[in-house]
């Protein structure tokens, strides 16, 4: 039986390792807040003191963190992914970075024998705990097929989508229809609320016309004014950047990116930056003086 790593315990992180020890791997993690870690412990899991102890004792190494220089800092740094790893060792990155980043660290641990594969994952915090996120995978398409039993014990859905960096391309991609998405329906509350239309109502009406997944997502947690982060704004905002530094990088026109992106900063400017993402919504409600709430 595989030993798998898994480093990074968070809101996605952990639901994703606790479906790998349900599939009857042996797992070693690390978290650098040590207490996340103590669920998996209960459950069977080893805990390492270091990244660099959890590639050591692992076959594959998992990663999922939060942003590029937290990433950077666990592969390469003091103890760090690159300091245990070993000749053939695959390393997955689950973490929703810049490509640019991915290719770096293929490179940097490729020269030490390992191989490197960016495989962000599509989905919330609920379809992680049951197994149903969507990865998105960058890199050698054998070390792909190697790890797709793994990816399947966390995910419903694997796609090789090419090189090195691809699949953080692809995250980026994604995420940017989402906030769109997200800001369309946001303004399109807003306008029906207005204009005296139930928002409830106008949620099951665009369910069969002007939908997306942002309705499905996020359209309940608006009526019920929950605003518990699955995702929050502050993170949407940097997916957004780096979204919009790899559009400048390849000329290519994105205003409503632009704009979207100042829309979650001001939203984060008014204090909803560990809020979901969907809390934009009460920028556009002060605006309009009307909130999109339940009607009682």
């Amino acid at each position: 039986m595989e030993r798998i790593g898994f480093i990074g315990l968070g809101t996605m992180g952990l639901p994703m390792a606790e479906n790998l020890l349900k599939a009857g791997y042996s797992l070693v993690v690390f978290n650098r807040t040590s207490d996340k870690s103590e669920k998996l412990r209960v459950l069977g899991a080893q805990i390492a003191a270091c990244p660099a102890d959890v590639t050591r004792m692992s076959d594959v190494v998992f990663t999922m963190l939060s942003n590029d220089a937290v990433v950077e800092e666990v592969f390469l740094g003091k103890e760090g992914i690159k300091y245990g790893v070993k000749s053939g060792q695959i390393i997955v990155d689950s973490s929703t970075i810049s490509p640019k980043t991915s290719r770096k660290l293929a490179e940097e641990l490729g020269s030490l024998g390992a191989e490197v594969l960016d495989a962000p994952v599509m989905g919330t915090e609920q379809q992680a705990i049951e197994g149903n996120l969507t990865f998105m995978v960058g890199g050698k398409k054998e070390n792909f097929e190697k790890v797709l039993p793994l990816l399947s014990s966390m995910g419903k859905n694997s796609y090789h989508m090419g090189g090195s960096g691809n699949g953080s391309f692809t995250k980026l991609a994604n995420n940017t229809m989402g906030a769109i998405n997200l800001l369309a329906f946001t303004e399109g509350i807003i306008m029906a609320t207005k204009v005296g239309i139930d928002p409830e109502l106008f949620i099951k009406v665009i369910s069969g016309g002007a939908r997306s997944g942002m309705v499905d997502y996020k359209g309940e947690k608006i009526i019920k004014r929950d605003f518990q982060p699955n995702f929050t704004t502050a993170l949407m905002h940097k997916d957004l950047s780096l979204a919009q530094q790899l559009a400048s990088e390849n000329q290519i026109p994105m205003p409503v990116l632009s704009l979207v992106r100042e829309m979650l900063q001001m939203a984060i400017a008014q204090g909803y930056a560990h809020e979901d993402v969907c809390s934009v919504v009460k920028c556009y409600e002060q605006w309009a003086g009307v909130e999109a709430g339940k009607i009682h």
